[in-house]
């Protein structure tokens, strides 16, 4: 939209991983290199690369929203003749899972046995065979893991038991691992100890200092076509490093809000005043301290942009007359949630992970804390104590959810005392955290340790490190790492779905939907609202790319397709009236 305002060709701050716009920083090409040492170290040859060394493991990581996914784009890029690379980008997978898609990458054929899905053992054999061959042909083999922090710790097994696959000479696969920081603390554990001996590279990727981000921006602008003098000043600079913490993803969300702000008011050039106003649309309002917005400064300080995580942000918000304390103070989270039935079976224990968590203990709420958090002191509880706690039945956290919504369930299923107030019990899998920061709304998640029975625990709020659940009548906090051991992307909640919405809105629909989505992204957009009840408003191609827009800006699959998740996203980014997830830690 403000592409042709500012002489640009494209958007310069897409979230996508473009290695045309990789920013090569002093640590990036750093990190760059230390991927090209896992290929040069596995040649097939004694003595190539690395000494001859080959195998192991090669790890990067950074924060997220750092460009580890753009570098490793980049590093495809420049693989050498001869090297097999076997790419894996959905590391959520089981053992039988992980070795399929390592010889469905390769291109190898598993021999048909009759079984299905082949076994472990028949994949192996297959790998093990299709490795000796690139060897003997003088070539190389490199498998890459991406958001490598998802590995459970059997997978994690099985891929140093993969390091074992050599010759007299050499091992025959390199394996490079990239993820979050979670992943150096997970390679930590005692019982990963053999495989963190394999590491033969480590790297982790910091985020950008304050005259690399301007160098950053210059670089991204000048990629789409920008030429002349920079469209930010000085001031406006120094704000968004402060407010971006020098994060690349983050940079992007609220450069390119804040290049729309501008086109919006008529502006050619980014002020202070258009960052901040664009920082609490991508980042939110501060809802947890104050009723009223404070300065960017006081966020830069106060720690709120650690909030939104990289890529998938909070809300955008142009109007934030919605956020005012009266509003907040209505969409207060239950101050308890239902225990499990008597008699219920508790979870077998000795196969969860140890998990440390932070209860605050109960007192009176004070006027300044957040809804449903509690400034008392805190005490250590054992994962077994948590656990035990959590009910097995989602029947019992579907009505410990309900009074967030104002909904009243009563001894009735709760997802169909939803529909009789036309709302919906709303079911996801595959989330990840950031896209629960998106989300920005309190629900259910699902637990579960090894192959015990699933357990539910009412997810109230998310701090930069860890999760705020509400267990038993208490709020809990529990850090990411060690409750990405249990959950496995399973997230619920209550959606209260637009007047005339259906599951698969088609081209050319009209209705109360259709023009209250066109009204909302005008909001968005800063300009006028069509007209309603004239029946002129359709789901055309352009209200589709336009909801296109909108899903590439909140990091959601751009299908121009205005499912239930764009549309929760929209209501957020409008200021519609919803329970929220808290966000400051105590």
């Amino acid at each position: 939209m403000y592409s042709q305002h500012f002489g640009l060709t494209q958007d310069p701050f897409s979230i996508a991983p473009d290695p045309r716009y990789l920013f090569m920083s002093e640590r990036h090409r750093e990190a760059l290199a230390h991927l090209l040492f896992g290929v040069a170290g596995s040649g097939s040859q004694p003595g190539a690369g690395a000494g001859g060394t080959g195998g192991g493991f090669v790890l990067l990581t950074g924060d997220i929203g750092t460009g580890k996914t753009t570098i490793c784009r980049c590093f495809l890029e420049q693989i050498p003749v001869g090297c097999h690379v076997a790419y894996i980008f959905n590391p959520k997978l089981t053992v039988e899972e992980l070795l399929q898609s390592i010889c469905e990458e390769f291109h190898i054929s598993v021999v048909d046995t009759g079984l299905s899905p082949p076994t472990a053992k028949h994949c192996i054999d297959a790998l093990n065979t299709f490795l000796l061959q690139r060897h003997a042909a003088g070539q190389s083999s490199v498998l890459i893991i991406d958001e490598a922090q998802n590995l459970s710790p059997d997978v994690l097994e099985q891929l140093r038991l993969l390091t074992n696959l050599e010759t007299n000479e050499r091992k025959l696969l390199q394996i490079v691992l990239i993820g979050q920081p979670e992943l150096r603390t997970m390679l930590a554990r005692p019982e990963l100890e053999q495989l963190a001996q394999r590491v033969i590279a480590r790297f982790h990727l910091d985020a950008l200092s304050e005259p690399e981000t301007t160098q950053y921006i210059q670089y991204r602008l000048a990629v789409a076509g920008h030429t002349g003098a920079l469209p930010f000043d000085r001031s406006s600079l120094r704000c968004i490093h402060a407010l971006t913490r020098g994060v690349p993803r983050r940079i992007n969300l609220l450069c390119g809000r804040a290049l729309l702000g501008a086109w919006a008011t008529g502006l050619h050039a980014v002020d202070r005043k258009v960052v901040d106003k664009a920082a609490v649309e991508v980042f939110g309002p501060d809802r947890a301290l104050a009723p009223t917005r404070r300065p960017v400064t006081a966020y830069a300080l106060g720690g709120l942009a650690l909030i939104a995580g990289a890529a998938l942000t909070g809300t955008l918000l142009w109007n934030t007359k919605h956020t005012n304390a009266s509003s907040r103070q209505s969409l207060a989270l239950p101050s308890a949630l239902t225990p499990a039935p008597q008699g219920a079976k508790s979870l077998p224990l000795a196969a969860a992970p140890a998990m440390q968590v932070v209860a605050s203990a109960p007192q009176a709420a004070a006027s300044s804390t957040a809804p449903g958090l509690s400034t008392g002191p805190r005490k250590l509880v054992e994962a077994d104590t948590l656990l035990t706690q959590m009910p097995r039945d989602i029947t019992v956290a579907w009505r410990a959810l309900a009074p967030s919504w104002n909904l009243t369930t009563g001894d009735a299923d709760p997802c169909q005392a939803a529909v009789a107030n036309a709302m919906q019990c709303y079911r996801a899998t595959n989330l990840t955290v950031p896209q629960l920061r998106q989300l920005d709304r309190p629900g259910i998640l699902t637990l579960q340790a090894d192959t015990a029975p699933p357990a539910y625990a009412l997810l109230i709020g998310l701090t930069e490190q860890t999760a705020i659940l509400r267990v038993a009548g208490e709020s809990v906090e529990v850090a990411l790492v060690a409750l990405s051991r249990l959950w496995r992307g399973d997230f619920a909640t209550y959606w209260r779905p637009p007047a005339g919405y259906s599951t698969r809105l088609a081209e050319g629909s009209t209705g109360p939907v259709v023009e209250r989505l066109a009204a909302q992204l005008s909001q968005l957009d800063g300009q006028p609202a069509p007209a309603a009840g004239t029946g002129s408003t359709s789901l055309d191609a352009a209200l589709r790319a336009r909801v296109r827009a909108f899903q590439r800006a909140q990091g959601l699959k751009p299908d121009g397709q205005p499912g239930p998740m764009t549309l929760m996203q929209i209501d957020s980014a409008t200021g519609s009236i919803t329970p929220r997830l808290q966000t400051m830690p105590q």
